[in-house]
């Protein structure tokens, strides 16, 4: 769940994206995991999913990194968040994501899928649009 205010927009680097709706400092913490707020999938449900439910969580969902028998699906704005290998959010540590530099307004936030998804795949080729990182 994000601590700052954000807003989702058009992506240069794929569809759509989530972006900062204010200036935010290198190393603020702005995101934690809320399991109140955050759903916790059991990835039994998700393998029995009709094909639409398969098909949303395959892309906004990801394996908790510790929990592997839940799959993690962020109902904020969070899920909107693109991939970059030169982020400028780190989410290594699972429980709370943190700016890697400042970021300004109007700055889309992006992460490296690894720190937390070690073998996730990015769209097919097809389905990407513009894809710069």
């Amino acid at each position: 769940m994000f601590l700052i205010s954000t807003f989702v927009a058009r992506s240069e680097i794929e569809g759509v994206g989530v972006f900062a709706a204010e200036p935010v400092r290198k190393g603020a913490i702005i995101s934690r995991f809320e399991p109140a707020f955050d759903r916790l999938i059991p990835t039994a449900d998700y393998v029995a999913a009709p094909p639409y439910l398969k098909s949303l969580l395959d892309r906004y969902a990801f394996p908790h990194p510790k929990k592997p028998e839940f799959i993690v699906y962020e109902v904020d704005n969070s899920r909107f968040m693109n991939h970059s290998l030169n982020p400028n959010t780190d989410y290594s540590d699972f429980a709370a994501g943190v700016a890697l530099r400042d970021i300004a307004a109007g700055e889309e936030l992006t992460c490296d899928y690894n720190t937390f998804f070690k073998q996730f795949e990015l769209l097919p080729p097809e389905l990407q649009l513009n894809r710069k990182t």
